[in-house]
């Protein structure tokens, strides 16, 4: 979802700054909200997010920061402070029409992962979401696996914008595609099948790979 479908950094930034607010006004926390820190880990689960941008606080804090985040993250959509990155829409619906399934697996919390869908109507795209919260290991990989499992996939494409997406994709088998748009940092997607620059350089090599995978 993160830096694949959703320009997270649209609301990054303020929803952090607010939760930061509340810390510190509480004597939480001091200094700057650590907006880069936060940035360079993105894409990974929260509990692991807050471990490291809050590593000598307590967990009743992190739970807060967690609590008051997602609600910040959220209040930002219903405002209509985000956006999907350009051409999602259009690649999503050309993509069902070719009769592919299409699924979400982030380390987003289900009730961020489904105001987004909400908001910008993905539903109608979107076979099924996998939340992190759904998988008891927490990691990616077996996120994926479940989601294969459960809907009896043997043969799929990943598509994101950080390393976590295409070793999930590797260790499941899957073809990698890499977002070049998203939160990825240098040499981080080299691994990756095919990367793309564009969301709707997706619909050619879906295509491509639907036409391979059948014959």
């Amino acid at each position: 979802m993160d830096g694949t479908l959703f320009q997270t950094n649209e609301i990054l930034g303020s929803s952090l700054e607010k939760t930061f607010d509340v810390l510190r006004a509480e004597g939480s926390w001091r200094g700057d909200a650590p907006l880069a820190a936060y940035q360079r880990i993105m894409g990974a689960p929260l509990s692991a997010v807050w471990e490291t941008l809050m590593p000598e606080h307590p967990d009743p804090i992190r739970q807060q920061a967690d609590r008051l985040f997602l609600e910040c993250l959220i209040e930002e959509i219903k405002e209509g402070k985000g956006q999907l990155f350009p051409y999602v829409l259009e690649t999503l619906s050309t993509i069902k029409k070719l009769g592919i399934s299409i699924f979400i697996a982030s380390n987003g919390l289900e009730k961020y992962l489904e105001e987004i869908c909400s908001y910008f109507g993905l539903h109608q795209y979107i076979t099924d979401i996998y939340s992190v919260q759904r998988s008891a290991e927490g990691s990616k990989p077996d996120l994926v696996r479940m989601l294969l499992d459960d809907h009896h996939i043997q043969n799929a494409m990943m598509i994101g914008d950080r390393k976590s997406d295409i070793e999930a994709a590797k260790k499941n088998s899957l073809t990698a595609v890499g977002c070049q748009f998203g939160f990825a940092e240098e040499q981080e997607l080299n691994e990756a099948d095919v990367l793309i620059a564009d969301f709707r350089e997706l619909q050619t090599y879906v295509t491509h790979w639907l036409l391979t995978s059948s014959g």
